[in-house]
């Protein structure tokens, strides 16, 4: 029997239950195993690209092939599908939900759009993000800034300091479109008090990171005749030039008051409520000032919280959020993955591909309009077939226990059909809230 802590650990903090799976017997100790450094990432086709060399080959193998006058891009899209379907089936069949769910939050807050960068995507998420999550923001950041997706998501593979060799050649200057949403979005915020010249300054730092495209080695390069000459300042803070100077700059940005009170606002929006407690902001901000940005003691201290265990349910599912939980409830197979990539742009959140640059909105006002609400009600209704021969009741009890509401089970007892029983258990308000 599922009491209600194990329910709130699967669907709160995880990607919510498979009928199948095993109650915890301490459900916050099933959630901590969850951090442990070395868990396994999305299997990924032996053929894929799946190295930042192998995606250049493939990505010049595409250009070669335009200039011949072939059509399309091939490897483009196959490349972009095949890694968001392997992120997919790790999610929906997966053991680690509390894991990936971190996952997902922070490739949202250092968000890149597939659109933009197909080739990278999925790279970017393993490589960027994923290694770091239970690890130093710092690192995070500094892998993400050095990353070709980010690089050319915005546009700093193109900046170029006014007064550098290269500058000074070719009239070219800066791009402050990476500078700009660090600042902005992924570090201090505005509640920093940074000015446009700051903005200015800092893109002036990361001048000459940029992307190494046409030969080998591929990837992230610094280059130097790109580089804006000098010392330069930023919040206060002076820092030399060269790279040396970016990493420095970035690293200070990660350990920055305003950016852990911004970091740990972010956190307790998306496991606690949609107006975070002030009181379980701070707690986070506290933990990571004190542990020096560390991601993984952030989030063991959101496991906690009282305040991540009370019911109810308040937090309305984004669509990706509840159609992984959808799939598990009716235990689809690992290959239903390719189906669900298609099935997130149905329901208005397509993978990887958030509408700006501050990631898709994490609150229950973006995703409640009538038109969503009725296309997760069309999905629930085409999955439910999946579990035919199923209770209804019995499935509430194995994915929601306690947390199922009577009412519901009252509909489910006038449905019609088993099906549309089925339905209105993955329709009900507490399974389409976390």
């Amino acid at each position: 029997m599922m009491d209600a802590k194990s329910a709130i650990a699967a669907i709160r903090f995880a990607q919510g239950r498979r009928p199948t799976d095993p109650v915890p017997g301490d459900p916050v100790a099933w959630l901590d195993s969850q951090l442990a450094p070395g868990l396994p990432g999305p299997e990924l086709a032996d053929d894929l690209p799946s190295t930042v060399p192998a995606i250049f080959a493939a990505r010049l193998e595409d250009t070669e092939r335009v200039r011949a006058g072939g059509v399309g891009r091939p490897n483009q899209g196959r490349i972009v599908r095949e890694e968001a379907v392997a992120a997919l089936a790790l999610a929906i069949g997966g053991q680690q939900g509390f894991r990936e769910r971190l996952v997902a939050f922070w490739t949202n807050h250092l968000a890149v759009d597939r659109r933009k960068v197909p080739y990278y995507a999925g790279l970017y998420a393993r490589e960027a993000i994923r290694p770091h999550v239970t690890g130093r923001f710092g690192d995070m950041l500094l892998a993400m800034a050095r990353h070709p997706a980010m690089l050319d998501y915005l546009d700093n593979s193109g900046s170029v300091g006014p007064n550098s060799p290269i500058g000074r050649r070719s009239g070219r200057g800066l791009n402050e479109n990476l500078a700009r949403e660090i600042l902005e979005l992924h570090t201090v915020s505005p509640a920093a008090g940074y000015t446009q010249a700051d903005v200015t300054s800092f893109a002036a730092i990361l001048t000459g990171w940029t992307i190494n495209a046409a030969r080998e080695p591929f990837g992230f390069i610094f280059r130097p005749q790109a580089h804006e000459p000098g010392p330069k300042t930023l919040m206060g803070q002076t820092f030399p030039e060269g790279q040396e100077g970016g990493v420095m700059a970035l690293a200070w940005l990660a350990q920055h008051e305003k950016t852990h009170r911004h970091l740990a606002t972010k956190l307790v929006r998306h496991f606690v409520a949609d107006d975070p407690p002030p009181a379980a902001v701070e707690r986070i901000h506290g933990v990571l000032r004190d542990t020096r940005g560390d991601l993984g003691a952030a989030a063991r201290a959101l496991v906690a919280m009282p305040e991540a265990w009370d019911p109810p349910l308040t937090k309305l599912r984004a669509p990706q959020d509840y159609l992984i939980s959808v799939l598990r409830a009716v235990e689809a197979p690992a290959d239903s993955a390719a189906r669900a990539f298609a099935m997130t742009q149905f329901l208005g959140q397509s993978w990887w591909s958030p509408p700006a640059p501050i990631g898709f909105p994490d609150t229950a006002a973006a995703w409640a309009s009538p038109e969503l609400m009725v296309r997760r009600i069309d999905l629930a209704n085409g999955l439910s077939a999946r579990g035919a021969g199923r209770d209804a009741g019995d499935l509430a009890e194995a994915v929601l226990g306690p947390l199922t509401k009577p009412e519901t089970l009252r509909a489910t007892a006038r449905a019609g059909s088993a099906r549309e029983a089925l339905t209105l258990v993955l329709t009900s308000p507490e399974f389409q809230r976390r």
